[in-house]
């Protein structure tokens, strides 16, 4: 149990120490964030993306007269539900209609108050934290009175906006080798990206989960991160680790995905059956965590690059696949069941791969019945047809920034 006056000086507390934080870059996420009153604004992301600081931004920007409260605040350690009635108290003496809480969710029945207050016609805003609650559970808490919006590290133009750099092979490869997470990109301290990794296993994951085997799940999670672009499926990750069930490699993949430590590509089929039994690709939510983390002793800058095509992809689009018939596709893109569009990756262009990625590329553009694709590269420019397909090669600095 909090009292009253705690909480309300707890609001003033976070209140003033905001007004004098330094908001950093501006997130291009905002933009695009809806105005509601019907429904909770809900931003999702892995930990230490930003989400606060997007809230701070938009606060400022949107709502100055909001109420804000973040629930992680050492003096409301002992909040309860029933110390709701006594928030209410505040809000209704604020007078203020716009609420934005940051971790709400770590307050047991914290659903039944929102859904009070957006039947009363605030505007609400939740920062949702992979430690506590994970965006994909909102919809069971809310009954469907919510807009969830993702948020990712810095994309490769706000790395640039940050750096101050522009788009250049350079800045491509720095990014590459940072990543987009603000707080190293500040510090350049690997421990940063060490324990946001072990964080994530152990708090997000671990104890939120139960996870008895926490050693499997860190191996399993070094293996991942250390093999980023490659095909896996439960059955021979289990026989590697050697380790309890598939069911239980399974719950460990998904636990990962849930948490946005990586992201699983499954191949594409027009039978969902297939989409399920066939292998996936593995990519990590961030180079920078790639390479702070990674057990691999070789350089590969190919499966690092493919990542890092992947994520800007990611950024924009949910519904994303890969290609393998004959040949193979990286990335096959599709929206409201329709692919629009077919994408290669491969880091340099050389006599020795040219054949096998064209090859891929066409197989895929005939399979859907596209004109044109792409081949991201690191810095070449180039055109190639072949009865009436036309691919274009691109250099990453334009793609990125696309």
């Amino acid at each position: 149990m909090v009292l009253e006056n705690v909480i309300s000086n707890v609001i003033e507390a976070q209140k003033a120490n905001m007004d004098v934080l330094d908001l950093g870059l501006h997130r291009n996420s905002i933009k695009t964030l809806p105005d509601l009153t019907s429904h909770a604004l809900i931003v999702s992301g892995i930990r230490r993306c930003g989400k606060s600081t997007l809230l701070y931004q938009l606060l400022k920007e949107r709502h100055p007269e909001a109420l804000y409260l973040n629930f992680e605040d050492t003096r409301l350690y002992d909040f309860d539900p029933s110390d709701f009635v006594r928030l209410d108290k505040v809000v209704r003496e604020s007078k203020s209609k716009t609420l934005f809480f940051d971790e709400i969710q770590i307050i047991d029945r914290w659903e039944v108050y929102v859904r009070q207050k957006l039947d009363e016609g605030s505007k609400i805003v939740i920062t949702g934290s992979n430690a506590s609650l994970l965006s994909r559970e909102l919809g069971t808490k809310l009954t469907g009175r919510h807009i969830t919006r993702e948020l990712f590290p810095f994309s490769y133009a706000e790395f640039n906006a940050f750096a101050g750099s522009g788009p250049s092979e350079e800045s491509v490869l720095s990014y590459l080798q940072t990543g987009g997470f603000p707080e190293y990109i500040k510090s350049g301290l690997d421990e940063i990206l060490h324990h946001l990794f072990e964080d994530i296993l152990i708090r997000d994951i671990a104890v939120r989960y139960g996870v008895r085997d926490v050693k499997t799940l860190q191996r399993l999670a070094l293996y991942l991160v250390s093999n980023v672009g490659t095909r896996i499926t439960g059955n021979r990750l289990k026989g590697m680790f050697e380790s309890g069930s598939t069911n239980t490699i399974m719950d460990y993949l998904s636990h990962f995905e849930y948490t946005y430590l990586f992201h699983f590509v499954p191949k594409f089929s027009y039978s969902l059956r297939k989409q399920l039994v066939n292998p996936r690709k593995v990519y990590a939510s961030d180079t920078g965590l790639i390479n702070a983390n990674s057990g691999s002793f070789t350089d590969d800058l190919g499966s690092r690059f493919e990542n890092l095509v992947f994520l800007h992809l990611r950024r924009q689009f949910k519904e994303i696949y890969y290609f393998a018939e004959k040949g193979e596709c990286d990335f096959v893109v599709s929206e409201k069941g329709a692919v629009k569009q077919v994408l290669q990756v491969c880091y340099e262009l050389t006599a020795d791969n040219l054949d096998r990625e064209l090859n891929g590329l066409f197989e895929a553009m005939d399979f859907f019945k596209l004109k044109a694709g792409r081949i991201v590269t690191l810095h070449q420019t180039d055109e190639f047809e072949r009865d009436g397909k036309k691919i274009s090669v691109v250099p990453a600095k334009e793609y990125l920034m696309d």
